[in-house]
């Protein structure tokens, strides 16, 4: 029987299944192990399976599986984990990395006790390009109705490589993450699915985040949709342009110096565990 070795990681609680497609040979579809492996009673448990693979772009390419099997493009605390990975293994003694997600380049860059800074690019904010319905032309799209069962809510969206919806809640813990967040998620606004994070502020250089992330459900942290949530909330003049996120795995520290300009994350990384599973033969 062949054994597929992984390696599980997190950052910020936000939890992967690592392989290493660069030094071994993967099954081409991969959508049906994902599920697999991703399954947290029969599996070995994360949000996502992170595929390293060669690349024409970049140092690396990461292809990114979300718990369902569904194909996502970007994923913030992914970059900082494969990025200790390839430095804890000696596979790179480069302080900057350049990783493809997702069609782009996303540097990651080490800041120190498995903490990982990350150039994320600038924020996307025309609505063809989120994608969303909501808003035409260049955006941004800030504080914008969105009808949900007979309920409407005030949204802002953003991509950040990948889609995210902002709801401003008056309290994070009492949000409903688990019952509102998958009928965003799936709302025709949003031709590719959405991210959902809902935010809570605390100060000018504090927000509290929960989030249900599409094909996969609520996480305990997302790199991306931190980033996002800073986005917006800069432009709808709601905090100053380095904050700190709140999320229940942990901290992530954002900051947009320019509205032109990247997006920068800084966050933990860790390995949990490494390890072998029995490959399903036909």
């Amino acid at each position: 029987m062949k054994l597929l070795e992984f390696t599980k990681m997190h950052g910020a609680g936000n939890d992967f299944v690592v392989l290493d497609g660069v030094r071994t040979s993967l099954p081409d579809d991969l959508s049906e192990l994902a599920v697999r492996l991703c399954d947290r009673h029969f599996g070995v448990g994360a949000d996502q399976v992170l595929v390293l693979l060669p690349s024409d772009m970049g140092d690396v390419r990461m292809d990114i599986y979300d718990a369902d099997g569904s194909r996502v493009e970007m994923c913030g605390n992914g970059i900082r984990a494969i990025f200790k990975y390839l430095r804890d293994r000696g596979l790179t003694e480069k302080e900057e990395l350049e990783v493809e997600a997702g069609g782009r380049i996303v540097r990651p860059r080490w800041a120190g006790h498995d903490l990982v800074r990350v150039d994320m690019g600038a924020p996307i904010l025309a609505p063809a390009e989120i994608p969303t319905r909501l808003g035409e032309g260049a955006g941004p799209v800030l504080r914008t109705p969105l009808e949900v069962e007979g309920q409407t809510f005030e949204v802002s969206s953003v991509s950040m490589g990948n889609p995210h919806v902002v709801l401003y809640v008056d309290d994070v813990d009492a949000a409903p993450v688990t019952t509102l967040g998958p009928k965003i998620e799936s709302h025709p606004a949003f031709p590719q699915r959405v991210n959902v994070e809902f935010v809570q502020l605390v100060a000018r250089d504090r927000v509290r985040q929960r989030t249900w992330e599409r094909g996969t459900g609520e996480t305990l942290a997302c790199g991306s949709g931190a980033c996002a949530v800073a986005v917006t909330s800069i432009l709808n003049g709601l905090v100053d342009r380095a904050l700190a996120v709140e999320l229940p795995g942990g901290v992530l520290e954002i900051a947009w110096p320019d509205d032109d300009g990247s997006v920068f994350m800084t966050g933990p990384a860790a390995e949990v565990f490494s390890g072998r599973i029995p490959m399903e033969e036909d």
